[in-house]
């Protein structure tokens, strides 16, 4: 993480003119910077503050921001990079259009938008308007998410919506509302500093979110006990007091034989239990066979460990229970989550200081994403667009009438499926690289290359835009006005610091003319982000997700809203639950029985090791940006496969020999890594890279019921090794698509 204790003198020795910021008499041959404006990462869903260093219209620098609460300055190495991409060579500067047998050749922003609304109009003249689809990222702001939802409901008219956030938060999100029937993790992350344990299941700390370690290591700091469950011995794995090597896909055996330890033991909040919880007894019914015994054999993890975590867990006075992907990217997420929910509901840990549950957001707006209503089955204030009512109210905010309102689509995977099926001819997209981010990504191109029509937005040519027939150059984070929603819940101000460049556009104006073209221009009359979100907190007013007493003036006197923020003389809510008032029906927190399935593909003699995936420190999901920025492609330049030597062994494999890694969906290879930190039956790949580098061409399309999530996290594959050395990534040209 980046702080600032290093003398200046020493720091230009060692970086010179790289350094990106500047001691207080500035550096010979950079002139003081335009302007300093503070606003926030781009990337994962910490939303670190930064203040980015403005010169002649372009981001040059970063400073630490200091003053702002959660991360107080200090920042990862992929955001003290990120001011880098701004200047990048490989920005779509004007419209773009494929040209069979040529590639893309430039083309008017007029000529693009009629091409685009010509082929809209037709698709669904002939088709139908649900055979016109929109995918949307979830690395952009409130607003844009909210627009999206709109735009796709009011001036497509289509039910086919649904964005990357599918990849990511969604089962935590059914989770956590079947729980607590509100989406949201309980408290902001300052109240790690002072509990007595700390569990943290399938979330890389260090590496996918560093700057949250901070408060992990102040917890520490204070005596705290650190669970770590995982695969693979992480990086936070080596610090903590107990790490929990679980068998990838097992998770649920874990927590569930947690919980009947604790029944057994007796280590329960009973007063807690009668009086704020429903569904105890048939939850505790579903495990009462889940002994030591049998989840040391189903998850491989010693019963003694088991026993000791559950017995932390239970006598500990305040504790802190955290998940990430690592236990939500299953065919059974929803599942997963509920356990890790029970063992914090039995011991009554939430709603109270220092003690709490959190889901931690991946992408940059990953929780206010999922709440303003681009998801398929979603509307803003996180409604259900399913339910009269709430179909009602939003279609009165939006000015049209209920019957016009689209019904639930299809999600992201089950959208690919439907192009296959030849139900969906056309897609538009803005931000969102499907096919390195989607599971079985084979599969994925061939649904590409079937559709009549694509157009996309993005400041990028990503893989995905390859198959495009239009693509619109759109903006970079930094340069349009906006909030975004971290982890924790808080609602902050992303500022623009710059305008788009050359013929480049702002995303919300590109989706305001396609609108208005489509003939729902009077629907869409913002004259800015601010307008946008003022409508928004209309449309989130009584919604589980209330916004509507939060406004930008009112962030920027505090730094940020934890919503629900219902009235304006509200402060925001920092921790959830202290009056013990849940948002369920009965104003209860739900126990939900959990019984053990086994992963979607299990291992046999025919494909016996279990592959797993996951991040690495320096990229950032599909790598559309990371891998444009040099520092961060020469950390970890290539993926590679995690291997145990005992494993390497039984196969012949040596350090950095090609292996052939063969699953159901296809097979790629991949240089070998062979560390001891790692299961001796598991491998695992890093998904950040493109083409035959893809780790996604290997993963299962198989979806979690409930929140239709991928299985990212478990797939059985055959190890074949090649006997010859892996060249070097630049040889290799690692970063080539097929």
């Amino acid at each position: 993480m980046a702080t600032l204790p290093v003398p200046a003198e020493k720091l230009i020795a060692q970086f010179g003119p790289h350094l990106n910021f500047a001691p207080q008499e500035g550096f010979a041959g950079r002139d003081e910077p335009d302007k300093v404006v503070e606003t926030h990462c781009c990337f994962c869903g910490m939303q670190c503050g930064i203040k980015l260093l403005v010169k002649n219209n372009k981001v040059v620098g970063f400073d630490p921001w200091m003053e702002f609460p959660f991360n107080e300055g200090r920042l990862c190495p992929k955001g003290v990079q990120r001011y880098l991409q701004n200047n990048h060579p490989d920005r779509l500067l004007e419209p773009l259009q494929r040209v069979e047998g040529v590639g893309f050749k430039p083309m008017s922003w007029e000529a693009s938008m009629e091409k685009t609304i010509a082929e809209i109009k037709r698709i669904q003249q002939t088709y139908g308007n649900d055979a016109f689809a929109m995918l949307s990222g979830v690395s952009i702001t409130n607003e844009k998410s909210y627009l999206v939802g709109k735009f796709a409901r009011v001036a497509l008219k289509t039910r086919n919506l649904d964005y990357n956030g599918r990849l990511c938060m969604v089962s935590a999100g059914a989770g956590n509302k079947k729980a607590f029937g509100l989406d949201r993790g309980s408290n902001n992350y300052s109240d790690l500093g002072k509990a007595e344990v700390i569990m943290v299941c399938g979330a890389n700390v260090s590496e996918t979110f560093p700057t949250l370690t901070h408060w992990i290591w102040q917890a520490r700091d204070n005596g705290a006990k650190l669970i770590v469950v995982d695969p693979r011995v992480i990086p936070l794995a080596r610090t903590a007091d107990l790490h929990l090597d679980i068998r990838p896909g097992t998770d649920s055996a874990l927590y569930g034989a947690m919980l009947r330890y604790l029944v057994e033991k007796d280590l329960l909040d009973h007063d807690f239990i009668n009086n704020h919880t429903s569904g105890f007894q048939q939850t505790i019914d579903a495990v009462k066979d889940y002994t030591l015994e049998w989840a040391e054999q189903v998850t491989g993890i010693a019963k003694e460990k088991i026993a000791i975590a559950a017995e932390w867990w239970g006598k500990a006075a305040t504790s802190f229970l955290l998940h990430a992907r690592g236990i939500e990217h299953h065919s059974k997420g929803v599942d997963n989550v509920l356990g890790c929910i029970n063992l914090v509901l039995a011991t009554g840990r939430i709603g109270k200081p220092y003690c709490g549950y959190a889901t931690i957001t991946g992408q940059g707006n990953g929780q206010g994403g999922r709440e303003h209503g681009h998801k398929c089955d979603q509307l803003p204030g996180n409604r259900d667009i399913n339910n009269p009512a709430h179909r009602k109210y939003i279609a009165e905010v939006w000015g049209i009438e209920e019957s016009e309102m689209p019904s639930a689509g299809y999600t992201a995977y089950e959208l690919i499926e439907a192009i296959h099926r030849g139900e969906v001819k056309g897609l538009i997209s803005l931000c969102f690289n499907p096919l390195v981010s989607l599971p079985n990504n084979n599969y994925v191109r061939e649904a590409f290359e079937k559709l009549e029509f694509y157009a996309t937005i993005d400041f990028f040519m990503n893989e995905t835009a390859r198959h495009a027939d239009i693509i619109f150059p759109g903006s970079l984070h930094e340069e349009e006005e906006g909030t975004v929603t971290t982890a924790e819940g808080r609602v902050t101000r992303i500022r623009q610091a710059v305008t788009p460049p050359r013929h480049a556009r702002t995303d919300t104006s590109i989706l305001l003319e396609l609108a208005k073209r489509l003939g729902a221009g009077d629907k869409f009359s913002y004259n800015s982000s601010e307008d946008i979100f003022n409508e928004l907190r209309v449309a989130s007013r009584g919604g589980t997700a209330d916004y509507y007493g939060i406004t930008y003036e009112k962030i920027e006197k505090n730094m940020g809203v934890f919503w629900p923020c219902p009235t304006m003389d509200h402060p925001g809510t920092p921790r959830l639950w202290e009056d013990r008032k849940f948002a369920t029906v009965d104003g209860k927190a739900h126990f939900n029985p959990v019984l053990y399935k086994d992963p979607g593909e299990v291992v046999d003699a025919e494909y016996p090791v279990v592959l797993t995936t996951g991040r690495v420190v320096s990229q950032y999901l599909s790598g559309t940006q990371t891998r444009r920025i040099g520092k961060l492609v020469n950390q970890y330049p290539e993926p590679l496969l995690e291997i145990h030597p005992e494993l390497a062994a039984k196969y012949g494999i040596a350090q950095r020999e090609l292996v052939k890694v063969i699953t159901r969906r296809g097979e790629a290879e991949f240089p070998a890594n062979i560390v001891e930190t790692i299961r001796k039956d598991t491998v695992f790949i890093p998904y950040h890279w493109p083409g035959r580098k893809s780790a996604n061409q290997l993963t299962p399309g198989t979806l979690d019921p409930i929140s239709k999530i991928p299985e990212f996290k478990v797939c059985a594959c055959q190890l074949v090794p090649l006997r010859k050395q892996a060249p070097s990534p630049q040889e290799s040209h690692a970063y080539d698509s097929i």
